[in-house]
């Protein structure tokens, strides 16, 4: 069994109006000095077999086809420690 990571986060040249939101509310929390947030998404796969090339090939191909849009999203897929 192997947990492998997908973190899939809008490209550097797409808005991120939820970001923009967070960035402009923390301070109105007390906390300063934040420049920017991005935000994205996060999943953890629990799949079966080894932690080899072939499985992070499925796990790339699960995220082109549903876990993230590549027209707007980059992501990055790695075993979990």
């Amino acid at each position: 069994m192997a947990r492998v990571v997908v973190d899939v986060m809008l490209k550097p040249e797409i808005l991120d109006p939820q970001g923009q939101a967070i960035v402009r509310t923390l301070p109105d929390l007390g906390f300063s000095g934040v420049a920017a947030v991005r935000q994205g998404k996060h999943f953890e796969l629990d799949m079966e077999g080894e932690p080899d090339a072939a499985l992070l090939d499925r796990v790339r191909a699960m995220a082109d086809a549903l876990l993230a849009n590549p027209v707007i999203e980059e992501y990055t897929v790695r075993i979990a420690d």
